[in-house]
């Protein structure tokens, strides 16, 4: 037979209609086309994220104009500043200044012969001189407006001291929340997201898993598996918020003495109060527990079969078959799955607000029946703020947050190289 090859079909030719190189300029064209539109989204994308990231470092630094309310030089002691005074001095300082309820109240929480020089003078700096933002501006104002805002400064706060500072530092992430903006930090808030992920990953994880062995090696292809695995699909798009309203009536509520910790013995059952990281964990474990199964089963459904076979053809047992075959070479797709699941969750703000995450809240959770804020929670609580001195330390809890998110993320491109298997 001969072969038509794409230059001798002439246009006009009868027969070009029936070769599969008739339209070839036309799908080539809109080849190209498709090509185009793929490369504009793409771009379209990396500009949003581009935007979205300038915009919040945008936030995060910038001049900002200081006031104090005692003037550092008049806490001076024989000519001596308080930047120099030492920590016996610092301490006679506040004893002299504070009320003794106040003083017993800071020696109580942490004595003062175990605090550092440095944490005795940001206690001297937070309780005495207490310094105060009179007013605040973004990045790209204070590099291109800079002679105009210290004139400004000048003029309208002539006791204000001007600095260009960033809004994320070592004492922000450390420091807990306050009513202050320049003593406000994010430790409470870190500390409740890393509990409630925890507990997240402690009830999703082996529960998903062995949702995804069972439906996928066990189940049978009857009508009761197929309601059970369309009920999951369908479960994986509902709205984040509708699982909060089933976390509160559930675990607020319903299991109140499990949750609230009044069953262990923990707190007094009639004041017993639901709201604590054990519910929020749980109920963000509900929400990416479809998400979890989904992600495992489609791990387990890519392991080759001739893998199973392998182990029946060596006496292996069913279970012996998953344990020592599919599950190791499953395990990177699982473990990839959960974590992008776990990133979705560490994220979620609806849920946690109808549980009753707290806006303010100045003391670490210690245990699981703790009360909790989190870190989407303080952004939002301080976004909500008209004072953009709040939006400016926003900023630096959302870079906080985007961190931990891409080290979720690169522990799961890490984990994916670390167990992947070739065939």
């Amino acid at each position: 037979m001969t072969q038509i090859k794409p230059g001798e079909i002439e246009e006009g030719d009868s027969t070009a209609k029936d070769t599969p190189f008739s339209n070839l300029s036309s799908r080539n064209r809109s080849g190209r086309a498709w090509q185009v539109v793929f490369l504009c989204a793409t771009i379209v994308g990396i500009l949003a994220l581009t935007a979205l990231l300038i915009n919040i470092l945008d936030s995060a630094f910038g001049f900002v104009a200081y006031e104090a309310k005692v003037a550092p030089a008049s806490l001076s002691v024989g000519g001596v500043a308080i930047e120099n005074q030492t920590k016996a001095q610092l301490v006679a300082l506040l004893q002299n200044t504070l009320s003794r309820g106040a003083f017993d109240k800071l020696n109580n929480e942490e004595s003062f012969e175990n605090r550092s020089r440095a944490a005795v003078s940001a206690l001297v700096i937070e309780r005495i001189v207490r310094y105060q933002v009179v007013d605040s501006w973004p990045l790209w104002e204070s590099l291109t407006r800079s002679a105009e805002i210290k004139t400004t400064v000048a003029t309208e706060y002539p006791q204000a001291e001007l600095r260009f500072v960033s809004w994320l530092t070592a004492d922000t992430v450390i420091r807990p929340q306050s009513s202050e903006v320049v003593t406000a930090g994010i430790r409470t808030a870190i500390l409740g997201s890393l509990w409630t992920i925890l507990i997240t990953i402690l009830f999703a994880f082996p529960l998903g898993v062995g949702a995804a062995i069972y439906l996928e090696e066990y189940a049978v292809g009857n009508w009761l598996s197929r309601l059970i695995q369309t009920n999951i699909n369908n479960l994986a798009g509902v709205p984040s918020i509708i699982y909060g309203i089933l976390g509160l009536a559930i675990f607020v509520r319903a299991l109140e003495k499990l949750t609230s910790g009044a069953v262990f013995g923990l707190v007094d059952p009639t004041t017993a109060n639901g709201r604590t990281l054990l519910s929020a964990g749980l109920t963000l474990g509900l929400l990416v527990l479809p998400l979890i199964i989904i992600n495992g089963q489609e791990a387990i459904r890519a392991v080759p079969q001739s893998l199973r076979k392998a182990g029946y053809g060596l006496g292996a047992t069913k279970w012996q078959t998953i344990w020592s075959h599919v599950l190791p070479n499953a395990l990177p797709g699982i473990l990839t799955g959960t974590i992008l699941a776990i990133s979705r969750a560490i994220g979620e703000t609806a849920p946690l607000v109808v549980i009753g995450a707290s806006t303010a809240i100045s003391f670490d959770p210690s245990t699981p029946f703790s009360k909790f804020t989190t870190l989407p929670i303080q952004i939002y609580q301080w976004t909500a703020r008209p004072q953009a001195e709040w939006r400016h330390l926003a900023a630096a809890a959302i870079l906080v947050l985007l961190a931990l998110l891409l080290s979720l993320n690169a522990s799961a491109i890490v984990l994916r190289n670390r167990f992947a298997r070739k065939y």
